[in-house]
């Protein structure tokens, strides 16, 4: 029987990598719904390949487009809109695997959704975890879901573990995760103020989204992933640990208390990790190129402490900084670093002063433990209005 699946932000670069993979399994796979924000024109391309039976786009004003550019087409695809019909299509009956692509917090509600219906939940979104913690992981719990780690670093985190979930702590000294460096990792600190949006988003290694890729020039993507690894995998942050490897080839490492090393290598594809989340437990292909060892004439690894690093990415400590301060902390960081991005994006604020929107926004607000989805979102709001506040001045 074909597994149903629902990719939550199918036009993003997970998203069409996840299509990529699945038409390369036409008999184990079929796409039930398909969601994208603002991308009609290639929404419509892939209901006109795929078929689903439902499309969802974030505005009624996208939505009617699409439904229009379907109907004269002749499809059957029903279109809907907004943020309920997303989590309704997270949580739909009809659905066996959820490839949860959405970028930024907005992605929590049909992430929670789909933990809650039991789903094969397949996490891109990094920021479910983030944001959610606790919350979502109880979520998981309840719901009896199979959570599946997409990003690069924690399925490779996730493939070099015990498979007894139980015995990680007791058999595991720490978690390693490995991190490219980026475009800037050799470039001067006091230089950074100068950057372009354009020089941020051009990734040696990695094909990603404009704000992702932000992220990875910071290095704040590795600060949310550390904070990911605590819920997922259940270390204390002291037990997290990253080094700049700028190769991309090893993906995570996990060193054992015999102080032996599982790495999980390949080439820097994301359908790699998506065609594993897709078959777990088997394997098949995801069209990735295969790693040739005899092509490897270096891999590297430098301390974040070496090479002016910690002047260079002075966002990355704050994931230890938060997952040590109350419970909400690494929401409020969440919130404030996707405000400061797309501030620098639209070129209102300095690259340098994305961290400082950071640690402001940290300083300006002491959550209380959420205990609702809807408390979490309240978070999220009062965060992202005192961060927002902030870049208009520095914007002045």
């Amino acid at each position: 029987m074909k597994q149903r699946v629902a990719i939550l932000g199918s036009t993003g670069s997970i998203g069409t990598s996840t299509l990529d993979v699945i038409a390369r399994h036409p008999e184990r796979f079929e796409v039930v719904a398909l969601t994208a924000a603002t991308q009609v024109d290639l929404l419509l391309q892939q209901c006109v390949q795929f078929k689903p039976r439902y499309a969802v786009m974030a505005s009624e004003a996208h939505a009617q487009l699409l439904a229009d550019k379907l109907k004269a087409l002749g499809s059957s695809t029903t279109v809907l809109k907004g943020a309920e019909a997303i989590s309704a299509m997270a949580s739909h009956e009809q659905v066996d695997i959820v490839m949860a692509a959405i970028v930024g917090a907005v992605g929590l509600a049909p992430c929670m959704a789909a933990a809650r219906a039991g789903k094969r939940l397949l996490l891109a979104n990094k920021e479910a975890l983030v944001v959610g913690g606790d919350l979502f992981m109880r979520a998981v719990k309840a719901g009896g879901a199979t959570l599946l780690p997409i990003d690069s670093e924690h399925s490779a985190i996730f493939q070099s573990l015990p498979e007894d979930a139980k015995t990680w702590s007791a058999r595991v000294d720490k978690i390693i995760l490995t991190a490219s460096g980026g475009p800037f990792r050799t470039r001067e600190p006091q230089t950074l103020g100068d950057v372009t949006p354009e020089q941020a988003c051009a990734h040696p290694n990695w094909v990603m989204g404009r704000k992702i890729s932000v992220d990875s020039a910071t290095m704040m993507n590795k600060a949310l992933e550390v904070i990911e690894a605590h819920f997922l995998f259940g270390l204390p942050s002291q037990r997290l640990e990253v080094v700049i490897h700028p190769q991309s080839v090893i993906h995570s490492m996990v060193q054992y208390q015999d102080h032996s090393v599982v790495a999980q290598l390949g080439t820097p594809d994301m359908r790699v990790p998506i065609a594993y989340g897709l078959s777990w437990p088997e394997r098949m292909a995801s069209g990735a190129k295969a790693l040739d060892f005899s092509s490897l004439s270096d891999m590297s690894f430098e301390a974040i402490t070496t090479r002016g690093h910690s002047e260079r990415f002075p966002g990355l400590k704050l994931a230890w900084e938060a997952l040590e301060a109350p419970a909400g902390t690494t929401a409020v960081l969440n919130a404030a670093n996707e405000i400061a991005v797309a501030a620098f994006l639209d070129k209102r604020i300095r690259f340098d002063q994305i961290y400082a929107v950071n640690v402001e926004t940290l300083m300006a607000l002491i959550p209380s433990p959420a205990s609702s989805l809807e408390h979490l979102l309240a978070l999220d709001a009062e965060s992202r209005a005192i961060a927002q506040g902030l870049a208009q001045g520095l914007s002045r």
